[in-house]
């Protein structure tokens, strides 16, 4: 063990970082989440360190770090991508009694920073003494399972190889060989011809990969489920831990947003009704740019792509740029919302069909099948239905619905601070009025809480009432 595995206290002490490039960006997202008094020192720093700054979560010092600064730091992080100016930082450091950090420079750093998994107040820091940060991210993404036996022994022969693998370009290309290497090619020659074997296997492995053609850029249009990120699907999860660019929408939650890779670009491109706007031309531009750069693109969903996801103008966006492309569905906010509520969307001799509708469309309040709405034992999970509420009251009851029908609203649905509003539709405008939901909702129209149901079962027969 050459790297003692300790937690510092960092509350309210200074750390330090030099850099505005996208190594500094990497290791502020992590951290941001610690309760230190962070200070960046940039010359040219990335929009995100200016934003950071300018909500106050960071001091950005618009030069370089000079050695005055570090009196009273704790941690010093070089992440200037630049040899010269790293090994400047280092003698800062080192004379001010500092330890230091160069970003992926294992040699001039006096510390490294693990791999974690937040739980707080549980962390798990994951550290493989530099030799293989791909092993790190395997294993913060499942603890267990995915660590085969002889990983200690693949670790220690690919630290010896890896200056040779500093032949391939950083990034994209190394992690594809690490990630081949220790998950494919290095277990198999371990287990077939030992550890001579491996090395043998490492030689070769590497002479594939430098002469392999680049691989070409691709959009995964994923859908990130209601919320829960444990209701990501695992085609979902391999996606974004695959990913180079991550654009996404607002409503796609934080604790998915973690399970990206830290090196990953996220955009966020949301949208808001009656807010802040990301042209759909946009949108499809950043998607294409960056595919067609060769990097590995998820256009990050709330919910289900294929359920009022715009998704068939971004094919078409994608189709007539060349860009390839693929779908993964996510778990839809009705699904989350109904068993939030302990309902089934159908149910034998209540309703056979159900409907999935959005509350308003690009020219305005959405109008339905509003008579068919109205029967009896109509099930309709309704969409972005909040402001239109009321129009959507006044229809229903104008064909015949039942007033005592119920009405549920869910907001957040599956997430921790989720609420659930049980109303009916001849007080549904009012309740709305008095709940001010602010987060996504989606409105169930037939169906109440189970809990509530069983309370007032005269709820249902008015509801079903000619």
């Amino acid at each position: 063990m050459n790297h003692f595995p300790i937690f510092l206290a960092v509350k309210n002490r200074r750390i330090l970082l030099s850099g505005g490039g996208d190594a500094a960006l990497a290791k502020l997202r992590l951290l941001l989440k610690t309760e230190a008094r962070v200070e960046v020192f940039a010359t040219s720093p990335a929009p995100e360190i200016v934003a950071w700054a300018d909500e106050g979560r960071l001091t950005l010092y618009n030069r370089g770090m000079d050695a005055d600064d570090l009196s009273g730091a704790v941690l010093v992080y070089g992440a200037d991508e630049d040899a010269t100016q790293d090994a400047r930082i280092k003698a800062l450091a080192e004379a001010a009694g500092v330890l230091v950090n160069i970003v992926d420079n294992l040699r001039d750093s006096a510390f490294i920073t693990p791999a974690i998994v937040d739980r707080d107040p549980v962390t798990v820091a994951i550290g493989t003494e530099g030799a293989a940060p791909v092993l790190a991210r395997a294993i913060k993404r499942d603890l267990e399972d995915r660590l085969p036996v002889t990983l200690g022994t693949l670790a220690r022969i690919g630290k010896t190889f890896r200056g040779a693998v500093e032949a391939l370009p950083f990034g994209r290309k190394r992690r594809d060989f690490w990630a081949e290497y220790y998950f494919d090619k290095g277990p198999r020659a371990l287990a077939e011809a030992g550890v001579s074997g491996v090395q043998d296997g490492l030689r070769s492995l590497l002479a594939d990969h430098l002469t392999a053609k680049a691989r070409k850029g691709h959009v995964a249009l994923v859908g990130a489920g209601p919320g829960d990120p444990e209701l990501l699907t695992l085609k979902a999860r391999k996606a974004l831990d695959e990913a180079d660019v991550i654009i996404h929408d607002r409503l796609v939650a934080p604790e998915v947003l973690e399970l990206a890779r830290r090196e990953a670009t996220l955009l966020d491109v949301g949208k808001q009704g009656f807010g802040r706007h990301t042209p759909q031309a946009r949108i499809a531009r950043l998607m294409i740019d960056h595919a067609a750069q060769g990097l590995q693109v998820v256009r990050l969903k709330s919910g289900d792509p294929v359920i009022y996801g715009r998704l068939d103008e971004e094919i078409d966006a994608l189709e007539a740029a060349g860009i390839d492309w693929s779908i993964v569905p996510g778990i839809t906010s009705a699904s989350a919302a109904a068993a939030g509520i302990g309902q089934s969307l159908t149910r034998r001799g209540r309703n056979s069909a159900l409907r999935v509708l959005t509350g308003h469309d690009t020219e305005g309040f959405a109008e339905q099948d509003w008579a068919a709405l109205a029967r009896p034992g109509t099930v309709a999970a309704i969409y972005m239905a909040k402001k239109g509420a009321r129009f959507l009251q006044g229809r229903l009851l104008m064909h015949g619905a039942a007033a005592a029908t119920p009405v549920t609203i869910i907001e957040n649905a599956s997430r921790p601070h989720a609420r659930t509003l049980a109303s009916t539709l001849a007080t549904l405008a009012s309740d709305l009025d008095t709940a001010d939901l602010t987060g996504p909702a989606i409105l169930l129209y037939g169906l109440a809480p189970r809990a509530a149901e069983a309370r007032l079962p005269e709820l249902q027969d008015l509801a079903h009432a000619p």
